[in-house]
């Protein structure tokens, strides 16, 4: 398995285009003027998922030979992957089994079943649906689809980045949400093609900081829970080819309490009348407590699907529980 290059994420540009309109991006003075720095927000949350995942998956799905298609698919996802990979497959008519952990986030199941795939519920976290995913997917005969180590989902979400770079080309700072990694190791390999300059953070959760703890000691850590309600970022145990292309083309890693993603989508709602999940506005809580006076700055909101349950705890001062 080879990392994608910066021409695998043209090639991907040209793939999707027939699916997916590229997102607005732009400023956002009130934003601006609270982190003292010009930020600016990429809606990913417009996307027909409501998530950046959906990128990687019609360019992944758009790439399958008659056989793997013929066989169909299988995931595992806390929901957004599983999303993607539902959308892209009812585009191209093939089947797909989406494993998710019991107790996912609602909405984001009957979106996938809304989409055409077929949902199993399995284990109580994400990996343990990861695992069981890599058990059945011989025994089916089914193409097993990882929701990070999968060069050519990296090179679809890469094209975010490709989009923020030649709307903006003096971005100085990307700040992309952490989960499996695919997200920000294809802002790292846009971003350092174009200029090498360009400082780029990965944002977890303090709960789940698998990829925050494996980056600063330079080796794989994977972590006993992700109690996080950011199922986005609920990841247990970093992956190899993320991790890789990491520690190449990411700058820093920066971890955000539950409170802090909380107040972001506050923050969010109230001053820019978007709603982000967890994730989604975890690059925006970050931003608020680093040092960023000055700079151009970029900062992912991806995705939009928070629980209207969650959302009314967070509107009333609360924090969910995972």
């Amino acid at each position: 398995m080879r990392e994608p290059v910066f021409d695998d994420v043209l090639e991907a540009q040209k793939r999707i285009a027939a699916y997916l309109q590229p997102t607005p991006f732009h400023e956002v003075p009130v934003l601006s003027e609270r982190i003292g720095c010009r930020y600016f927000l990429k809606f990913e949350s417009m996307q027909p998922i409501g998530a950046f995942k959906v990128r990687g998956g019609v360019n992944l799905v758009s790439r399958l030979g008659p056989e793997e298609k013929q066989a169909g698919l299988i995931t595992a996802s806390t929901g957004n992957h599983g999303q993607s990979i539902a959308y892209a497959a009812r585009i191209f008519g093939v089947r797909a089994l989406i494993a998710a952990p019991n107790g996912a986030n609602a909405d984001k199941i009957s979106a996938i079943e809304r989409l055409g795939a077929e949902v199993a519920f399995v284990g109580k976290d994400f990996d343990d649906a990861r695992v069981w995913c890599e058990e059945q997917c011989e025994a089916r005969g089914m193409r097993y689809v990882h929701s990070a180590n999968e060069p050519r989902l990296i090179a679809g979400v890469a094209t975010q980045t490709l989009e923020i770079m030649e709307s903006e080309p003096e971005i100085e700072v990307v700040i992309v949400p952490l989960g499996g990694g695919s997200g920000v190791c294809g802002a790292g390999l846009v971003a350092k093609h174009i200029n090498p300059k360009v400082h780029v953070v990965g944002v977890q959760a303090e709960k789940a900081p698998a990829f925050f703890k494996s980056f600063y000691s330079g080796e794989l850590q994977p972590q006993p829970a992700a109690d996080t309600f950011a199922d986005g970022l609920a990841t247990r145990v970093p992956y190899e080819l993320t991790f890789s292309m990491i520690r190449r083309y990411v700058d820093e890693i920066v971890t955000v309490s539950e409170e802090e993603m909380c107040d972001a989508i506050r923050l969010l709602v109230s001053e820019v009348h978007v709603i982000a999940e967890g994730a989604g506005a975890a690059p925006t809580a970050a931003a608020m407590k680093m040092d960023l006076k000055g700079k151009r700055v970029a900062g992912i909101l991806s995705g939009r699907n928070l629980t209207s349950e969650h959302l009314d705890i967070i509107l009333s001062g609360g924090t969910p529980r995972p």
